[in-house]
């Protein structure tokens, strides 16, 4: 029989040795090592470090994807844990050691009750934080190969409390870009300011705009939107220089993939009419693209059905969260859904350097994946 224990030790070890993104090699031969030691059928390099394990019943059927993420952050861990992380800068502090905990646990469960019918994949994804790591899974021919009929994933969610199930049909994350802008007018002395071209002023008024547009102009989009002032890079410590070239980054986000469109659209024009005005060359640039990641309602039905059985807490969410995620580019050309689980209401939020994954919750998010697999394979 499989032991839990050893579960959570793997995860300890991976909090320790955390890897950023499209970095993780120890991290891709650690998961290697241990879910070969279940005797899948087949082992799957996949994107950049990225590996899929294969279970295969000897009977027709259903290909379901179970899919978790390998990559860390770049943020200093505070913590006085003894498996703290051992990589100075680098840290699991948004639970993907825990999420790859409980597909590892998941593994355990389908090594002990193979599928008789169809197969099931364990998908380790790389690089989610960042590079839009399931963009390449996607996209590569092994995945195309792989023809899921269903992908899952989970996201564990500080501040909810533990064993809730939070599901939503249609999008649960929001679509989201990085929209970075380039102003070019003309330097000058310090002196003479009036020589030169300053694009401070135009910045502003541009930044103004857009955050209006998005934060308080709700009748012009379908649903929520939001903008967010990332940074503002304008000249140099010259005291005698008066720049002529500004570079900002604002993301823009929205519940609905037509509403980040035209959101998108709006803040150009934006840019363009103002730069026009003020005598100023710009450009435009897009960056981490995410989609919204839109769950289907029958993998939603499922996913509510195995928490049922499992006898967890299933609450239906009002709105989508407003952070994104690239499983998004799963959705996009897959039946699945993403859902929430909730990690602790006394949890640091993700991404904050006390947070920690907490080991109890492998166990009942691992049996909501494993009733998923039953119904269907077994």
């Amino acid at each position: 029989m499989s032991d839990l224990q050893d579960v959570i030790n793997l995860r300890r070890t991976l909090h320790r040795y955390p890897e950023l993104s499209n970095l993780e090699f120890e991290t891709s031969k650690r998961i290697s090592a241990f879910i070969n030691a279940l005797n899948p059928d087949d082992e799957i390099s996949i994107s950049k470090t990225g590996k899929a394990f294969v279970f295969e019943g000897e009977e027709p059927g259903k290909t379901l994807v179970f899919r978790c993420e390998l990559d860390a952050l770049p943020i200093q861990e505070k913590s006085n844990l003894a498996y703290r992380s051992s990589i100075p800068g680098v840290a699991h502090l948004c639970g993907h050691d825990g999420h790859m905990a409980i597909v590892a646990r998941l593994g355990q469960l389908i090594s002990e009750n193979r599928p008789k019918k169809g197969k099931v994949v364990l998908l380790f994804q790389p690089a989610e934080e960042n590079y839009l790591g399931a963009k390449d899974v996607v996209e590569s021919k092994e995945f195309h190969a792989l023809s899921p009929d269903y992908i899952f994933a989970l996201h564990n969610i500080p501040g909810v409390k533990k064993n809730t199930v939070l599901l939503k049909t249609g999008s649960f994350t929001a679509a989201s870009c990085g929209f970075t802008v380039k102003l070019e007018g003309r330097t000058s002395h310090a002196a003479e300011p009036q020589n030169g071209l300053n694009p401070y002023n135009t910045a502003t008024h541009i930044i103004d705009q857009i955050l209006e547009l998005a934060n308080d102009n709700r009748s012009a989009f379908s649903d929520h939107t939001i903008a967010t002032l990332i940074y503002i890079r304008l000249g140099e410590v010259a005291f005698g220089v008066s720049p002529g070239s500004l570079e900002m980054g604002i993301t823009l986000r929205a519940y609905q993939n037509k509403d980040l469109d035209l959101l998108c659209n709006k803040s150009e024009a934006i840019v363009a009419e103002l730069a026009k005005k003020n005598g100023l060359d710009f450009e435009w640039s897009y960056s981490e693209i995410y989609p919204a990641t839109l769950n289907d309602a029958d993998c939603v039905s499922m996913i509510s059905d195995s928490a049922k059985t499992n006898e967890l807490t299933v609450q239906q969410m009002d709105h989508p969260n407003n952070w994104s995620e690239d499983f998004a580019y799963f959705t996009a050309t897959n039946k699945g859904a993403q859902f929430g689980f909730g990690a602790g209401e006394n949890l640091p939020p993700l991404h904050n350097p006390g947070y920690d994954f907490p080991d109890d919750i492998i166990e009942p998010a691992a049996h909501t994946f494993f009733s998923i697999y039953k119904e269907n394979l077994l």
